[in-house]
């Protein structure tokens, strides 16, 4: 079993060591930060597979500027965060106006009405997201889903620790008003 590998030292550590050739720190690198990015690539973009493809690219980012990382003066994680928000921007600003996907409908065979219930509230919570302006989403996306604290959302996200503050507070306020008249529909009396 892995041991947990989050502080700043560790992944700097993990990365010196991706740089020296070692294989298995580079396992451990990905698998601490890929799962992360990979959640955080597909809400900003809407599509699994695009994002897998901007988590790939980042990760090769990562291992290729490995040998030249200076520890000190970022967390490899918040590097690698930058360098994924870069690309879904890019690839953002690359799509044409998409016109409004519907959420794909539950397997009915399951049977599970708590599970159904669950799928619905992802799915619109989903569809919800892609609706905010990017720079919301992407706040939201990193303090809300993604647990990241303020300041290391700032280094990611180029800004001050205050707009992180409101673009998460204006990113929560128009998603309680998208989801308000689902509120029913998804089995929510007053949570938001």
């Amino acid at each position: 079993m892995l041991q947990a590998v989050d502080s700043e030292r560790d992944q700097a550590q993990l990365l010196s060591r991706v740089a020296e050739g070692d294989q298995s720190a580079a396992v451990m690198l990905t698998d601490l930060l890929a799962p992360r990015l990979l959640r955080y690539a597909a809400r900003m973009l809407g599509d699994r597979a695009e994002a897998e493809d901007v988590v790939q690219e980042a990760m090769l980012r990562l291992w290729r500027i490995a040998p030249d990382w200076q520890p000190g003066l970022a967390q490899p994680s918040t590097w690698v965060f930058r360098v994924a928000a870069n690309l879904c921007t890019d690839r953002l600003r690359r799509r044409k106006p998409m016109a409004a996907e519907m959420p794909e409908v539950a397997d009915q065979a399951e049977g599970v009405d708590a599970r159904m219930m669950q799928e619905q509230r992802a799915q619109a919570l989903e569809a919800a997201l892609l609706q905010l302006p990017e720079r919301q989403r992407e706040a939201v996306i990193l303090r809300h889903l993604e647990g990241l604290a303020n300041p290391e959302i700032a280094a990611i996200m180029m800004v001050g620790v205050e707009a992180v503050e409101s673009l998460t507070a204006r990113g929560k306020r128009r998603l309680s008003a998208i989801l308000a008249g689902e509120k029913d529909a998804l089995g929510y009396e007053d949570e938001f």
